[in-house]
């Protein structure tokens, strides 16, 4: 009996489980890029006076004290940018795939590969730039003091972006 009661309370915890390994499987969707809706804030958000950074806040604007409408005007622009840099990823994501699907194929074209390569590394310059564009925008948003404050932060950092 005591056995009994025991399958009964694990098929029990197992029955109960089962709904949180769907959603795992359903975050790691194989038919394109890892979702980003609902992940957290935009790249750029910047929170509230004496709210902690937060983690999608670019480097470079850590730690500077941000007036509110400054942050709105980081906010709108890092929202507004979202669907255009999420599009550029799908892109790049399908282009992808695709290349390592006809690389595994028995059907390989070289000039296929090609095109495939050539799109996924155009959507990516795409995203680069835009990248770019957006850290101008937020640069024009700080005053003379908060892009001193910006530019120490980004020469400080390391990476390949550093000056030598």
């Amino acid at each position: 009996m005591k056995y009994l009661s025991i399958v009964v309370s694990l098929l029990l915890l197992c029955a109960c489980s089962m709904p949180l390994f769907a959603l795992a499987q359903q975050s790691c969707a194989p038919d394109g890029p890892p979702p980003r809706a609902m992940d957290g804030p935009p790249p750029g958000f910047v929170p509230g006076p004496g709210v902690p950074a937060a983690p999608g806040l670019p480097p470079f604007l850590r730690g500077i004290d941000l007036s509110e409408a400054q942050q709105d005007k980081i906010f709108a622009a890092t929202y507004a940018l979202a669907p255009l840099l999420r599009e550029q990823e799908k892109i790049a994501f399908k282009a992808h795939e695709q290349l390592r699907a006809l690389a595994a194929s028995s059907a390989y074209d070289d000039a296929q590969a090609s095109a495939l390569a050539n799109t996924a590394a155009q959507a990516m310059a795409k995203i680069s730039l835009q990248h770019a564009r957006l850290e101008q925008q937020l640069l024009a948003v700080l005053t003379p003091a908060q892009r001193q404050q910006a530019q120490q932060r980004h020469d400080g950092q390391p990476g390949p972006r550093r000056a030598h």
